[in-house]
């Protein structure tokens, strides 16, 4: 009931950016890794320029500690590209390097994931750990002269972490009572962030959806030596996954968006990736009505130019 009434109040406010501030919390996704490259030393770096013919302090160079191909290294890296992902596909850009905004009904569920993230991480690092002394023996076989034990910690346990927080994006209360004004400053400095936020997220929702339907159209339209075009399943369930993405996190402050989303929606929906594989007339079909959703995504780039929003100074 108490959602519902929430909801209730989130479609009642006036504007997008406000809409962002009554129902969306900032969350940070930090990362502690371990550092694969080293610059090579002073010393180093001159052998190496002496073998060109050069002055080593023109010269940059450096070295890698440890094989990042190897599978062990692998499965803990891919953890990290999980958890970012997870971290992008539930929130909307903002304005501040690092922090992105979730829904604050979103919480628990962000909690826990990152919670279940950081077991997998601790897993794929003991499994990483099994197989250090290998990998320091290739890097020392590998580098020669170059390798130094000063660079490798004794263990990496310890060395890869996945934290997060939920950093304020509101200004401080006390300044409401020790200086109003500089309150009321900051009060308009952060709505104008979220109104920078708004626009962000309409950019990135502009950009998701006109590559993916650009992507779909090309596979249905296009020809490879006389023969359909081969496209996998992720061309079609990738549009499928934005279009609740697009559900969950959508703002509205934009009709025009609204209406293209939805008409690409209306187009796929009950469509699969094997009907368009067997039907030329469905294949036909398809890509005639995401070509006129092409078109007017191409018209709206037009008339609505990126803006320079991220790391803008205030």
């Amino acid at each position: 009931m108490s959602t519902l009434l929430e909801n209730d109040q989130a479609e009642s406010i006036s504007t997008p950016a406000r809409r962002l501030q009554a129902t969306m919390a900032a969350a940070r996704l930090s990362f502690t890794w371990f550092g694969v490259r080293k610059s090579l030393s002073t010393r180093q770096r001159d052998q190496a320029a002496d073998s060109f013919g050069a002055e080593g302090k023109f010269l940059s160079a450096g070295k890698k500690l440890l094989d990042t191909s190897h599978p062990a290294f692998r499965a803990v890296t891919a953890i990290r590209g999980q958890a970012i992902h997870f971290w992008k596909g539930m929130s909307l850009p903002f304005p501040e390097p690092g922090v992105r905004l979730i829904r604050q009904d979103a919480i628990t569920h962000f909690d826990e994931r990152i919670a279940q993230f950081q077991e997998d991480l601790g897993d794929a690092v003991v499994e990483l750990e099994g197989r250090y002394d290998e990998l320091r023996q290739a890097a020392r076989e590998r580098l020669g002269e170059l390798y130094s034990a000063e660079d490798y910690p004794p263990t990496v346990v310890g060395m890869f972490e996945i934290d997060h927080d939920y950093p304020s994006v509101e200004p401080p209360h006390y300044l409401r009572q020790l200086c109003p004004e500089l309150y009321e400053h900051e009060c308009q400095r952060m709505q104008a962030r979220f109104d920078d936020a708004v626009q962000l997220a309409e950019q990135a929702f502009f950009s998701e959806l006109t590559h993916l339907v650009d992507h779909l159209t090309d596979r249905l339209s296009g020809q490879s030596d006389g023969k359909p075009k081969v496209f996998r399943d992720t061309a079609v369930t990738n549009l499928t996954e934005f279009f609740e993405r697009f559900r969950l996190l959508n703002i509205r402050s934009s009709p025009q968006l609204d209406e293209l989303v939805q008409r690409a929606q209306e187009i796929v929906v009950g469509v699969s990736p094997q009907q368009l594989r067997d039907s030329t007339n469905v294949r036909q079909q398809i890509s005639a009505q995401l070509g006129a959703v092409q078109a007017s995504l191409d018209g709206l780039l037009i008339d609505r130019p990126r803006r320079n929003i991220l790391r803008r100074p205030r």
